[in-house]
């Protein structure tokens, strides 16, 4: 499976095409005013939003959007935005795929509740297809988890209004928290949306109540993704900071390796940046068994007293979780990751 994660897709970030932005005008005279219209796929699928919340403001990189009304026609263009949205009762009617699987898809976390509609897909990482967005006519883009650019966000913002990344946090850096709150505060349902967040918080609380020997711990995240090359995550980034609201820390080498940047493309040469009290690998068997025969791995402490671990990406979908780091993954991945992490002594 491909996971969407390496490092030449993590950092693929391109600037919307010329033709594209020309493009998208003739569509937009019939996309404009339109998002009141409805269609077989009509987004509404939950509880209505609070209609004293409109208008509503939300700040972001790029500026602020006020929402005059409750949205209900709503695409999701931040690669795990579409979790958020769906917990608060609405369908996106179209999404970006991620890890080459449709958004719709498999996840075990999220399934139920696409139930038999799935979305429009209208682009991959970073790279939207403005005239499909345009032709479903939506009420309200949100952009959280994603990079997208101020040329993509003035294209898209002459049709419809779009929430971007959460200010203050670089691309793909910003508190899961955060981002459902920004897409809570656009739909309409805070109130709602604080019961999500206090709900999954509660779910980490039990676990470091339940193991208080973690708490300080330190804690790697990377993917060997080709043999002699790993990625390195980002302290900030949701795998990370999944393993930290358990009680785990990253150490200061690591944090300096990483710097700004949300993955780190490295040698085995540099393993040593690895080295910490768990060490989690993300990858497929394949990639596992390739790491473990490496021999410069052979020789890091953490492997030699084995004290790490691996996560697959796919089945179970453990890796995956771990990357859309939701409301609605966190609890699924929580069941998953705990008992590994128990197994280490």
């Amino acid at each position: 499976m491909s996971t969407g994660t390496r490092p030449a897709l993590t950092r693929l970030v391109r600037h919307l095409p010329r033709a594209a932005v020309a493009a998208v005008a003739a569509v937009t005279l019939t996309a404009c005013g339109g998002g009141s219209e409805k269609t077989g796929s009509e987004s509404s699928a939950g509880a209505s939003a609070d209609s004293a919340a409109f208008p509503v403001t939300v700040e972001h990189k790029y500026g602020s959007t006020t929402i005059d009304k409750e949205p209900k026609r709503v695409v999701t263009l931040g690669l795990s935005d579409q979790d958020a949205v769906l917990a608060l009762g609405t369908k996106p009617v179209g999404a970006v795929d991620w890890f080459k699987e449709k958004p719709y898809g498999k996840w075990p976390w999220a399934k139920d509740k696409w139930g038999s509609t799935p979305p429009e897909i209208v682009g991959e990482r970073d790279e939207y297809n403005i005239e499909k967005i345009a032709a479903l006519k939506p009420d309200l883009v949100i952009a959280q988890y994603s990079g997208m650019k101020k040329e993509q966000y003035d294209t898209l913002s002459q049709f419809t209004k779009v929430v971007a990344q959460p200010k203050g946090h670089d691309d793909y850096q910003a508190p899961w928290q955060d981002m459902t709150r920004q897409i809570g505060k656009a739909l309409g349902k805070t109130e709602q949306t604080e019961k999500l967040i206090d709900d999954v918080d509660a779910h980490f609380k039990a676990v470091r109540d339940e193991h208080p020997e973690w708490k300080g711990k330190t804690v790697t995240v990377g993917e060997p993704y080709e043999p002699g090359k790993f990625a390195a995550f980002s302290p900030n980034d949701p795998k990370v900071v999944f393993l930290k609201e358990m009680g785990f820390t990253t150490s200061e080498k690591y944090r300096k390796a990483l710097g700004k940047q949300n993955v780190a493309d490295l040698s085995v040469e540099r393993l040593d940046v690895m080295e910490a009290d768990r060490t989690v690998w993300l990858g497929t068997p394949e990639t596992e068994k390739a790491l473990k025969a490496d021999s410069l791995y052979k020789k890091t402490k953490v492997h030699q007293e084995k004290r790490d671990l691996f996560l697959p990406y796919d089945s179970p979908d453990i890796g995956a979780a771990l990357s859309f780091n939701t409301v609605l993954s966190i609890p699924y991945a929580i069941d998953q990751v705990v008992p590994k992490l128990e197994a280490i002594k």
